[in-house]
């Protein structure tokens, strides 16, 4: 009850003036709606304060530096999110994209929209876009942090195997002009040297190797690259 009530007050704050006023309205605003209860709820200022900072919900801009209870709120990172398909055909090559905005050869996938779009559908959705193919499966086989650079964002790369693509399927593509402006299916030792660097790392990685793949600036990170053993020493932990 006590939390419900707090919640209620939380949400009808009035807007105020000054760096440290949303936090002082708020605190205001649940000292009188808890004044009247009896001292047994023991609802001190710090167990407010300590609400507050978990309830609170403060919209920064550009502009304006946010309130906080204890001072500036701490920053969110922006990392911008982008998932791939490593798609085969029955003889086991890799259906590669040349891009038209950038040089050296890519596979299908593009950046995660900031809708809510997950990045298995970000994944179905710009294969779907940029060759005409609606894939519906897929397996997480990679993951790439890339740390940012003056003038390059970083971000996080996802990598689906989306397993071998019926012949009618690879014939009937329908590429995105603005975008692509051929494709090929070719063997990985023909089409790795084809590859940007980046997305031949993870491509290289995520075929070499069994189950998922965590990497770092496209290599393998030490510590991460092996299955720990159970606490009974009997195999891999978990499931």
């Amino acid at each position: 009850m006590v939390l419900c009530a707090l919640d209620w007050h939380l949400r009808f704050l009035p807007c105020g003036a000054g760096r440290h006023a949303p936090a002082r309205l708020a605190f205001s605003a649940v000292e009188a709606a808890f004044a009247p209860w009896p001292s047994r709820l023991r609802l001190g200022r710090r167990a407010v304060q300590r609400t507050l900072r978990r309830n609170v919900a403060i919209v920064t801009s550009d502009s304006a530096q946010a309130a906080w209870p204890d001072g500036p709120a701490p920053a969110i990172p922006a990392i911008p999110v982008s998932a791939g398909a490593l798609i085969f055909d029955q003889a086991d090559r890799l259906l590669i994209l040349n891009p038209t905005y950038k040089s050296g050869w890519t596979i299908p996938g593009g950046v995660m929209e900031a809708d809510g779009e997950t990045p298995w559908e970000a994944c179905q959705r710009e294969v779907r876009e940029e060759c005409g193919i609606d894939v519906r499966h897929g397996q997480l086989v990679c993951m790439d942090f890339r740390r940012p650079r003056p003038g390059k964002p970083g971000g996080i790369r996802f990598l689906f195997h989306c397993g071998v693509i019926a012949d009618e399927s690879l014939a009937a593509i329908v590429l995105q002009a603005e975008e692509i402006s051929e494709y090929r299916l070719a063997a990985l030792p023909e089409a790795l040297p084809l590859l940007r660097e980046p997305i031949r790392l993870r491509v290289q990685a995520a075929t070499s190797a069994r189950g998922l793949v965590y990497l770092e600036g496209g290599r393998p990170v030490p510590g991460t690259d092996r299955p720990l053993l159970s606490p009974q020493g009997g195999g891999p932990a978990g499931p």
